[in-house]
């Protein structure tokens, strides 16, 4: 039976306008790169700003620490009349059990931490990168050996294994010493990231191009494969420069870390708990600037980490 409805007529753009506008380009156009986005997406965020802005004055506060106070930490800038003494006038957060103002002591501490975890991530990241880019684009009998090694030392947590080496080294107990240890059994979650995405850049393209015009397969690989890698590398760097400045902190507060004479927030801490009871703010205060140190970084590598995943990006 036939309709009496007349059919709606569809408009349909011509084959040659839906080419034109799709396949325009703005000549003030700049293509963007994987980071410009990266940069677009944080940049949006209230959490990035405030963590830059956080790890920003910790860097300047260890880099210039009379910027933030003008008070000896040590020496001439203790006396036992004020032991445990609470806040006065020019030393806002009181004193320690030695007399020493707690401020100064957070200022000045903070070159210490941020100078292991800096050495102790370079460390690890250097060692990983090293043996997951070799195991993940040279594959084989060496990917089989590098993987085994990786195995085993990410079973070892590596605080344990810095416990260890600090127990040998006890006469010798400095921030390079203290970083090998941690950086030296903390490279192998790096290595398997490196791995991961070298494997998946192998096969690629330019990567067969670069072969077939005559590269080695290490210059392949350290001008085209590495370089195109690096941006999970990165994102785990920021992590575990936070998990190295708690470790530190965690070796020097059992007495395992950092020797008496220098200063850090983990040897404060561990100072300051047998004032616990009498005066708490001695501890409480180098925890805090530890807590919102270590917590900033691992932030801002969460935040890198979702701003580098074009997935991410589309979820939200």
């Amino acid at each position: 039976m036939p309709s009496d409805r007349t059919p709606t007529p569809h408009y349909v753009a011509p084959v040659r306008d839906v080419v034109d506008t799709v396949d325009a380009v703005r000549v003030g156009d700049k293509p963007r790169s994987l980071w410009a986005d990266a940069w677009r997406d944080m940049r949006r965020r209230p959490t990035f700003w405030i963590t830059s802005a956080v790890v920003f004055v910790v860097v300047l506060m260890a880099l210039f620490p009379t910027l933030f106070t003008q008070v000896e930490p040590y020496g001439v800038g203790c006396s036992l009349a004020n032991s445990n003494a609470g806040p006065t006038d020019g030393h806002p957060l009181g004193f320690t059990l030695q007399g020493c103002d707690i401020w100064s002591r957070i200022v000045h501490g903070a070159r210490t931490s941020l100078l292991v975890g800096f050495l102790a991530t370079a460390i690890g990241t250097i060692i990983g990168t090293i043996m997951g880019s070799f195991a993940g684009f040279y594959g084989g009998w060496l990917d089989s050996l590098l993987s085994r090694v990786g195995d085993i030392f990410f079973t070892i947590p590596y605080v344990l294994a810095a416990i260890v080496v600090m127990s040998v080294f006890s006469q010798n107990r400095t921030p390079l010493v203290l970083a090998f240890a941690i950086g030296g059994f903390a490279w192998a979650s790096t290595a398997r990231v490196v791995r991961a995405e070298i494997l998946r850049v192998r096969q690629a393209d330019y990567i067969t191009a670069s072969r077939a015009l005559g590269l080695s397969r290490f210059r392949t690989l350290l001008s085209h494969a590495l370089p195109n890698a690096l941006a999970p590398v990165i994102v785990v760097t920021t992590i575990t420069l936070g998990a190295a400045i708690s470790a530190e902190a965690t070796l020097s507060f059992l007495g395992l870390g950092l020797g008496s004479t220098v200063m850090s927030w983990g040897l404060d801490i561990g100072q300051a708990q047998s004032s616990l009871r009498v005066a708490p703010m001695a501890l409480i205060y180098p925890s805090i600037a530890l807590t919102v140190t270590v917590l900033a970084f691992i932030i801002l590598g969460e935040l890198l980490r979702d701003a580098l995943d074009p997935k991410a990006r589309a979820r939200r």
